[in-house]
């Protein structure tokens, strides 16, 4: 699950062609759907918080004093919804409303015709004869030097009663996920639905059935290894907290939840200072984490290899290997705030206390840095993270060498319990990191910091995971792959491009591959001209005649009824059928829109039958 940040220009710093997000019908009545367009003279500003950082005001014990001298959200923004005047769906052509209405209803009881069908729904004509209805092109793989496109599906498609939820809108949509030549899908396996009542007492017939539904239409599958909550974060829809009995023990033991130096709590994910400790119901977290797999493991291995491609190690809030340091939940973190450094529990603390005895520094070992500022300061409001403070100190180093080590030590038994488990099976192994590109422009690089990557002007904080991930032979999932600089507030000094550079650099060094995802829904042409151009992996000191690897998979974010939006559907298809081509397939732009139109009206059976399904 992709959790990352980008401010986005304000609504009224954007322009649109004719029409805007919210008037989707033209002078005849025909839908049409909203470009972006950057304004021209275009300035990003963010509100900057009116903040003063106040020393005496911090109630915490911590080291000495480091040495030195709102707008609507983005991902809010770019999920505004498509509405129409004549009704939700009536603007759009037949052969395109049933994945949009799909996602408008309930969950539906299932029949027991459905039941009879095995996974939910029946279809008259099997996928197999359906595909030779279709041109040739329509479902060619990706090439060489192509890219495969794998789409998230929503972050509840299994429900608390661990059924799929919405069975024929699930099902319409895959449909037209494989019409329009996507790779396959990647979905949640929720820990706090599967393991929720009790230790190990795993119920997994809720993945067992959506995981058919996606191979019958011959789709594969990234699993997500979600020991994560769902909610809190951007782009949270639903909300799935850990399980049951691992709140208790949290209840219990508040220690067991990440803390900030001002004592406030975040449960999004089982504190790393305690994954060797037993502390629930006499397991470490990562003994749960390992069980967990190891039962997935034994329940799909008859689809691991062949449908299920790749599994995805959780390793923190999001699905990322990092700290919880910019929570968005009760407002506590705004963007582009710098975050707060998360080792005040009592397993962090006691850890960083030891490490600091051992250096010969035990005053070092009472917290974090005392000056580091709030949630949403700015670099230069802190003396630590200021151009010349703490951070490039001593003291600063010893800090952030440990703090970020913490993080390393995390993913290190992670993934080697993940290797262990799933060596031989036929899956990729991969892990998510976030792409923090905010304030990327300072010296100190503080919302990095905070988050656990020891990354600054003078120091790079990615080399050591991309090579911790190539000792277990696992792919970088890397996001933000769809923004550009001048997109981002100027004044925050945001570089996505030269974040994924950097990446992009650190994975070659390393010997690893890269995957990437979008961070935030778009449904521009600027934004896919965008993904397309990162994903080949080319960069411009690259001469012309150096053969570079592209990325070996993007994963789009997300299934959602604004996708199958009329414009937005021909400029996603377009998109997978660019990635897969790679650059040697790349046509004029002429031909390229000719070919995607047939491919849209090649889709256009598959989406009549959804329709059909959705009213019986």
């Amino acid at each position: 699950m992709p959790h990352q940040i980008g401010s986005m220009v304000s609504p009224d710093k954007l322009s649109y062609s004719e029409t805007s997000s919210d008037c989707c019908l033209d002078e005849g009545g025909k839908h049409i759907s909203a470009q972006w367009r950057p304004s021209s003279g275009l300035n990003c500003k963010t509100q900057r918080p009116k903040v003063d950082f106040d020393m005496h005001s911090l109630q915490v014990s911590s080291p000495p004093v480091s040495p030195c001298g709102s707008s609507p959200s983005a991902e809010e923004w770019w999920r505004r919804p498509v509405h129409s005047p004549r009704g939700q769906n009536d603007g759009l052509r037949p052969d395109l409303s049933v994945a949009c209405q799909a996602f408008d209803v309930q969950t539906q009881a299932v029949t027991a015709t459905d039941a009879e069908a095995g996974v939910g729904f029946q279809i008259e004509q099997s996928f197999e004869e359906k595909l030779h209805d279709l041109p040739l092109d329509a479902v060619k793989k990706h090439g060489a030097g192509g890219v495969p496109v794998f789409v998230m599906l929503p972050l509840d498609s299994i429900n608390q009663n661990n059924t799929v939820n919405r069975r024929k809108a699930m099902n319409a949509s895959l449909q037209a996920l494989k019409s329009a030549g996507v790779e396959g899908v990647m979905m949640d396996v929720w820990w706090g639905l599967v393991e929720r009542e009790a230790p190990r007492q795993y119920n997994w017939s809720g993945y067992r059935e959506l995981l058919e539904m996606v191979k019958k239409h011959g789709l594969k599958v990234q699993v997500v290894m979600s020991f994560h909550q769902c909610g809190g974060n951007v782009g949270d829809s639903a909300n799935i907290p850990l399980p049951k009995w691992v709140v208790e023990e949290i209840n219990h033991d508040n220690d067991l939840a990440y803390t900030d130096q001002w004592g406030r709590r975040n449960y999004e994910y089982i504190s790393l200072g305690c994954d060797n400790l037993p502390v629930l119901k006499g397991r470490t977290p990562v003994q749960c984490y390992a069980d967990y797999m190891r039962s997935f493991k034994e329940n799909f291995k008859d689809l691991l290899g062949e449908t299920i491609v790749e599994i995805q190690a959780g390793m923190g809030p999001a699905g990322e290997l990092r700290y919880p340091s910019y929570p968005e939940s009760n407002g506590t973190w705004k963007f582009p705030g710098i975050g707060a450094f998360q080792c005040y529990d009592k397993y962090m603390i006691s850890n960083l206390r030891a490490t600091a005895e051992a250096a010969g520094k035990k005053e070092w070992g009472n917290g974090g840095p005392s000056d580091a500022g709030h949630y949403n300061n700015w670099p230069e409001d802190t003396p630590f993270f200021r151009r010349d403070g703490g951070w490039n100190s001593p003291y600063g180093e010893f800090f952030l060498k440990w703090y970020s080590g913490m993080l390393l030590d995390h993913g290190e038994r992670i993934l080697t319990a993940a290797e262990s488990i799933f060596h031989g099976t036929g899956t990729k192994l991969s892990g998510k990191v976030a792409g923090i590109h905010w304030h990327y422009g300072t010296r100190s690089h503080a919302p990095e910091l905070t988050a656990g990557y020891y990354n600054t002007r003078l120091r790079d904080g990615y080399l050591p995971i991309a090579s911790m991930f190539a000792r277990h032979g696992v792919i970088f999932n890397f996001t933000c792959i769809e923004m550009k600089d001048w997109e981002q507030p100027g004044d925050a000094q945001c570089s996505p491009e030269k974040l994924i550079k950097q990446v992009v650099l650190a994975t070659r060094k390393a010997g690893v591959r890269l995957a990437g995802e979008n961070a935030l829904p778009r449904f521009d042409q600027d934004a896919h001209n965008q993904i397309i151009r990162n994903a080949s992996l080319r960069l411009p000191e690259d001469g012309r005649d150096t053969r570079v690897e592209p990325m070996c998979a993007f994963t789009y974010l997300r299934m959602s009824q604004h996708l199958f939006q009329p414009e937005n559907w021909r400029l996603f298809v377009s998109l997978v059928r660019k990635l897969a081509q790679g650059e040697a397939g790349l046509n004029s732009w002429e031909q390229e829109h000719r070919d995607t139109d047939s491919f849209v009206h090649a889709s256009g059976p598959f989406f009549k039958e959804a329709a059909a399904l959705m009213h019986n």
